[in-house]
């Protein structure tokens, strides 16, 4: 009798188990993603959330299309930098969770558009309605806007915070010791590569772009700049170019490429000489 007591409470503890266990695993994880590491190269669902979520918060300002190139790596590489986090590329468990908690994702809207082939954004702070045109251009449809939480991500001219801090970290890295017109000189060159066609259309794909920066192949970009360096940032991007829109700089005291020399040269500042 003891027996039968004993198997039937092992067979209850183990139907238990069965039935907890996997429903405890859905809920830890959020129904946010799925378990597989993102990384270069991937395609699908989690691409799409990983962009929209890196967007949200002002680090991706590229087009949600769920495939993981070059402009999203470097934003999901600023993320992991910005938040503390193993900056490697990928987004395993714990970067996929940090960002879960940081951002917000409206899958319905982001499927919608992609579906529909409209032209859309997914930043936070901004009504997701006014972020949307139709395929030929015109203001897609209005429905009711949901209500969005401010938040500081974005700044005016459609430059991110994210933006910010990575422009400061390369005027530090590049100019730091030079003259507050030469830092503003080279974050005007940043500004004025992203305007270019010659370039990426993006801070990050600027300063990340191979062979582009000198403190990007040291690793100076990652020292934290000064106050200086984010005021010469900010009046960049305000509209002082005391370069004269300059696309390249380079010191001549080191400089060694026969190339760079044979830019035309419109002026010194510092200890560089800005170009054409």
């Amino acid at each position: 009798m003891k027996m039968n007591l004993l198997f039937t409470k092992v067979i209850l503890i183990i139907s238990v188990c069965i039935i907890v266990l996997p429903m405890s695993g859905n809920e830890g994880r959020g129904l946010a993603f799925s378990n597989q590491v993102i990384q270069q190269g991937a395609v699908g669902d989690d691409v799409i959330e990983l962009q929209s979520r890196l967007q949200y918060l002002g680090f991706y300002n590229g087009k949600i299309d769920g495939v993981f190139g070059w402009g999203t790596y470097w934003a999901l590489r600023n993320f992991q930098y910005e938040f503390g986090l193993n900056i490697d590329g990928m987004a395993g468990a714990s970067t996929k969770n940090k960002l879960v908690k940081a951002s917000k994702y409206n899958e319905q809207f982001v499927k919608n558009q992609i579906a529909k082939g409209n032209k859309f954004s997914h930043y936070g702070g901004t009504s997701l309605e006014s972020q949307k045109k139709s395929a030929n251009g015109a203001p897609a449809k209005k429905t009711k806007p949901a209500k969005q939480k401010p938040t500081a991500a974005n700044v005016p001219n459609g430059f991110s915070q994210n933006d910010i801090q990575l422009m400061a970290n390369a005027v530090y890295g590049e100019a730091r010791g030079e003259p507050y017109t030469g830092q503003v000189a080279v974050a005007a060159v940043i500004l004025n590569r992203v305007n270019s066609a010659t370039f990426p259309n993006t801070v990050s794909g600027v300063i990340f772009e191979p062979g582009a920066f000198t403190a990007v192949a040291d690793g100076q970009i990652w020292l934290t700049p000064n106050e200086k360096a984010k005021e010469a940032v900010i009046d960049a991007i305000n509209g002082w170019d005391p370069t004269g829109h300059a696309l390249y700089y380079f010191n001549p005291d080191t400089a060694t490429s026969a190339w760079i020399w044979s830019r035309p040269q419109i002026k010194r500042i510092g200890k560089h000489i800005f170009c054409k």
